[in-house]
């Protein structure tokens, strides 16, 4: 039972170390601490001294204060302390300057991939083709109708009730004519 144990576990041992994400992410640790070493060297060695240059050459490194001993006569009651902000003040700005170098180079990696991802241009559309005899017939033929309800809406208008009377004189006609054949 304690060999099949073993088996099992080097079985899901070697699953998960030949899974691709984390084969991705031993890659990501390596290179990233490689990429640490490139970073920390350009914010310490070019970019922190031109700072102290500009700032009129002050080393944040040797920045401190120092607490003096406290002495009751004669007797050294508490050994004073060296405040060393500098160290602190440097600290800071090559967090910041290292934030900086990071996203610069993301920024520059994510310009290099939307290059990559843009789609070609979609070609322009084909010209609509020419209307068929047919369909040419079809549209003279419902312009006319068109046409044709527009006046003789007119004239309904004309007469005030469109065109109730005359439908009445001719109901009117059409029985008298129905009732002298019979």
């Amino acid at each position: 039972m304690a060999d099949n144990n073993k088996k099992n576990i080097l079985t899901e041992f070697k699953e998960f170390i030949s899974r691709g994400n984390v084969l991705d992410m031993a890659v990501g640790v390596i290179v990233g601490g490689a990429f640490t070493s490139i970073v920390n060297s350009l914010v310490a060695d070019i970019f922190t001294p031109l700072i102290g240059i500009v700032i009129g050459g002050i080393d944040f490194a040797s920045l401190s204060f120092k607490i003096p001993d406290t002495v009751i006569d004669g007797k050294v009651i508490t050994q004073g302390a060296e405040l060393t902000y500098g160290n602190f003040i440097q600290s800071v700005i090559t967090f910041l300057l290292t934030a900086l170098c990071v996203f610069l180079l993301v920024k520059t990696i994510n310009s290099f991939r939307r290059k990559k991802e843009e789609p070609a241009p979609e070609p322009e559309p084909a010209p609509e083709p020419e209307p068929s005899a047919e369909e040419l017939l079809l549209r003279e033929i419902r312009d006319l109708l068109k046409e044709q309800n527009r006046t003789s809406g007119r004239d309904n208008n004309r007469t005030g009730n469109n065109g109730q009377n005359r439908r009445n004189n001719n109901d009117k006609n059409n029985r008298k004519d129905v009732s002298v054949t019979k």
